[in-house]
């Protein structure tokens, strides 16, 4: 398979990204390299160009998660005047939309679940759980009103997975509670 006319290098590593996130999600980070390129509809040269080995891609899909969450809650935070618990609010607006497509929510954490055992990658996930501690804690609330707030939106988001005792209904009441507990 060659490379589509029209579409740049940037849509390919896209491509190529999202095929990864769905198959490493369902099938576990065994799935061949090959299996990932076929599925994108794109030569296994074409995959091993944009990334050179499977260790990159993983790294890579996981660099790519952690950044499009943290660009989504610094876009909610951005949608509100400055002021403290900004950064706390978009966090907790930005969980509870997430946990509100279960079958996303599911492959989400599935593919987590696949990617904290390959080599750097808990390491990875470290540096980014210390940077979100120092914004979070730099966002003018008490620590311990951030660390109840992150904690309970963490926890709500893992939650419906193996049956949630709050229904839809306590989900929602949940979220305006942790909205007003970080709104000083």
């Amino acid at each position: 398979m060659s490379r589509t006319a029209g579409r740049s290098a940037e849509d390919t590593r896209r491509l190529i990204l999202d095929t990864a996130i769905r198959l490493v999600g369902r099938k576990g980070t065994a799935v061949p390299v090959s299996e990932i390129a076929t599925e994108a509809g794109i030569s296994k040269g074409g995959l091993l160009y944009h990334f050179p080995s499977k260790e990159v891609l993983l790294h890579a899909l996981a660099s790519d998660l952690m950044a499009q969450f943290r660009d989504q809650v610094h876009a909610s935070a951005a949608a509100e005047p400055p002021s403290p618990g900004r950064l706390t609010r978009a966090y907790v607006r930005v969980s509870f939309t997430d946990a509100g497509d279960f079958h996303r929510l599911r492959d989400s954490i599935a593919l987590a679940s696949h990617l904290m055992f390959e080599p750097g990658l808990a390491e990875l996930a470290q540096q980014d759980a210390t940077q979100w501690r120092e914004e979070l804690h730099a966002d003018g609330l008490d620590p311990a009103v951030v660390r109840l707030v992150i904690a309970a939106s963490d926890g709500s988001m893992r939650a419906p997975l193996w049956g949630a005792i709050l229904d839809d209904r306590d989900r929602e009441q949940l979220e305006i509670s942790l909205l007003d507990l970080a709104t000083p």
